[in-house]
């Protein structure tokens, strides 16, 4: 039940590396006053900016009943603009199985709020491989390791983990439940590319899974 089918492409890998290079200062051209935001310090004034922009924003309500446990372990960051990223990040992924177990094939109003238009795509056509067959989620699917990097101003990138073995899908009609196939690794890895709006919500724009990659 990976979220996505898509795999960590190389152009994901070099996206990555260069999100690191430039989080990291690494080349030539770049210096600390280039990057916004890529202090580690919670105090940094960009951290402040998007914390503050962000906090105004008047967000979608998203219910997600107890029959499906989404945990996010260790979810945090003493940096204040790595945590706006969690926030959101964690916030879009309940809203795409928010949608899931509401039947929405659209995504809903939450995934909408939480995704740019590339990713609201992708995040219905992942949606639908479970509504197109009348299905939903239950059990506990565990999201962890989270690592964020800052690129530069309103880019950044999130990698983590998930693991299904307590995770499956329910038909609706029948209610029989299913996990994935014998011999399936169930951990599967994600890394995603989030941009940040006008409003300082951070929005996630692609999706690449790697089953096995954690």
């Amino acid at each position: 039940m990976a979220r996505r089918t898509l795999p960590v492409t190389a152009a994901a890998f070099a996206t990555m590396a260069a999100l690191l290079l430039s989080a990291c200062g690494g080349g030539d051209d770049s210096s600390s006053d280039d990057i916004k935001g890529a202090d580690t310090g919670a105090s940094s004034p960009s951290a402040s900016a998007s914390a503050s922009a962000s906090s105004d924003v008047k967000r979608p309500k998203i219910t997600i009943p107890s029959s499906f446990q989404l945990t996010f372990a260790d979810w945090t960051s003493s940096d204040a603009a790595k945590q706006a990223v969690l926030n959101d990040a964690r916030e879009e992924l309940r809203a795409g199985y928010a949608a899931i177990i509401a039947d929405e094939p659209d995504g809903g109003e939450a995934t909408a709020f939480y995704t740019t238009k590339p990713g609201l795509l992708q995040a219905q056509q992942w949606i639908k491989t479970y509504t197109d067959k009348d299905l939903s989620v239950v059990g506990k699917l565990p999201v962890y390791d989270p690592k964020v990097i800052l690129a530069k101003e309103g880019v950044a990138s999130l990698s983590y983990c998930t693991d299904e073995s307590k995770a499956y899908s329910k038909e609706r009609k029948t209610g029989t439940v299913a996990g994935n196939p014998s011999g399936t690794d169930p951990k599967v890895s994600y890394t995603i590319t989030i941009v940040r709006n006008e409003q300082g919500v951070w929005l996630t724009d692609t999706v690449h899974s790697q089953r096995g990659g954690c």
